[in-house]
C-alpha cells in the first residue's frame, strides 16, 4: 500500500524554482506528527532538507535556509517543498517522509536535477 506519493520533480536550470508535492494518506495522516524532506545525492548519504511539525514548528538545513520552504496543508493531507534559487548541489533524489508514534513511512522519491 503506498502511503505517501510525491510528484513536481524535474529539470532546471540554477536560480530556477521547483515546488515538490507530497500527498499523505488519509489512513496515517491523523497520526502523523512530523513530516519532512530528505535527499540523496549519488555516492552520499540520505540527509534531511526540511522538517514540519504537525503545529507547524520548522527546521531546515543549513544549506538550505532562505532558499527552501516547507508549507503544509492539513486539510488536505499534503506537505510541500518549494524550492527558490536552485544550485547545481541541489540535486538528488528527494523523499518525502511521515513519522507517527510508532512508524515512519517514505515516499518513492523524485529526481530533481539543477542544471548549471
Amino acid at each position: 500500500q503506498v502511503l505517501l506519493v510525491e510528484s513536481g520533480g524535474g529539470l532546471v536550470q540554477a536560480g530556477g524554482s521547483l515546488r515538490l508535492s507530497c500527498s499523505i494518506s488519509r489512513n496515517i495522516f491523523s497520526s502523523v506528527n512530523t513530516m519532512g524532506w530528505y535527499r540523496q545525492a549519488p555516492g552520499k548519504q540520505r540527509e534531511s532538507v526540511a522538517i514540519i511539525t504537525k503545529d507547524g514548528t520548522t527546521n531546515y538545513d543549513d544549506s538550505v535556509k532562505g532558499r527552501f520552504t516547507i508549507p503544509q496543508d492539513n486539510a488536505n493531507n499534503m506537505v510541500y517543498l518549494q524550492m527558490n534559487n536552485l544550485k547545481p548541489e541541489d540535486t538528488a533524489v528527494y523523499y518525502c517522509h511521515a513519522r507517527t508514534v510508532l512508524n515512519g513511512y517514505w515516499g518513492q522519491g523524485t529526481q530533481v536535477t539543477v542544471s548549471s
